[in-house]
């Protein structure tokens, strides 16, 4: 079984030609709305690739909380953690241009209210799981004792880390099992450079240095660079015509965990998330556009 700890959004996803300039009004052709947020879209990733998925996080006391609530039902995924706040539910505007590239405000809500002691009253379930999946839409110090109450309980974590917080102390994360940012927030979380593959290895081998066992770093339609004591895993990217990237992170992730706790071996597992990813961008939304691992011929 996996566990997710981390956010769930309501996405309002508007589909634009361009982004209007200040004091401007302009048309969009286009607007959906869905369940979302780092956390949730993993879950629901991990879940449609045939993972047992437990869900630790917090909706608000609004409208959206049942929708939420009810979409991880529909998806097989346990509410038992899924907690009611006085507050008001995450959101995530999100704007999609004709490139099909995002860009994405979060209000985080609920999700900030996550505290530790929701993570501690959950340790007996967590103990059960296989992996413990994370992201930063939450607060790092909810992030940083779960990392070290897995390590009490033998438990393997995965970190997300977005979105990027330069506040991110790399002594707190040292024991994830894997670390899994994407260009962008490697070269706000080491300071480096990131423009070329050298680059992207010196900065990936800089968080190695730090302790993390396996660094995974995603780079679009780049392909995914994993360094471990291995030594150097590059999955190369399966070209698509993507209509919307939105979420091709998280479905990356959701596949991948699955594969982990699966037991498939690791370049295996990062074949099949790449796969699993590319397919996602090849329809508009995020847990709208991830499929049912049955439906898909993945590769060897």
């Amino acid at each position: 079984m996996i566990a997710v700890v981390g956010s769930n959004m309501v996405d309002l996803i508007t589909y634009i030609n361009r982004m209007p300039g200040p004091g401007e009004t302009i048309e969009a052709p286009d607007f959906r709305m869905g369940c979302g947020g780092k956390g949730a879209n993993q879950a629901v990733a991990a879940a449609r690739n045939g993972a047992e998925v437990l869900m630790v996080t917090r909706v608000g006391n609004d409208a959206f909380a049942a929708n939420t609530r009810a979409n991880f039902v529909a998806n097989g995924i346990s509410t038992k953690y899924v907690l009611e706040t006085e507050a008001t539910s995450g959101v995530a505007p999100i704007f999609v241009d004709e490139s099909s590239q995002n860009s994405i405000l979060i209000v985080q809500g609920a999700n900030a209210r996550l505290s530790p002691e929701d993570v501690a009253a959950a340790r007996a379930d967590l103990a059960q799981c296989s992996l413990i999946v994370m992201q930063l839409e939450i607060p790092l110090p909810t992030v940083y004792y779960t990392i070290r109450l897995a390590k009490e309980l033998g438990v393997p974590v995965l970190l997300n880390p977005a979105p990027a917080q330069p506040g991110l102390k790399l002594s707190e994360i040292a024991d994830c099992t894997y670390f899994m940012p994407n260009e962008s927030e490697l070269a706000l979380i080491t300071g480096m450079p990131v423009t070329t593959l050298d680059e992207v290895r010196a900065a990936a081998e800089f968080l190695r240095r730090k302790g993390i066992s396996n660094v995974i770093v995603t780079l679009g339609d780049r392909g995914v660079l994993c360094l471990n004591d291995d030594g150097e895993t590059f999955t190369p990217p399966f070209p698509v015509a993507a209509v919307d990237t939105t979420g091709a992170g998280d479905a990356f992730i959701g596949c991948f965990s699955h594969a982990i706790d699966a037991g498939l071996e690791l370049p295996v597992a990062l074949r099949r998330a790449a796969f699993y990813a590319a397919d996602s961008v090849t329809k508009r939304g995020t847990q709208y556009s991830y499929a049912e691992a049955k439906d898909l011929q993945f590769p060897a």
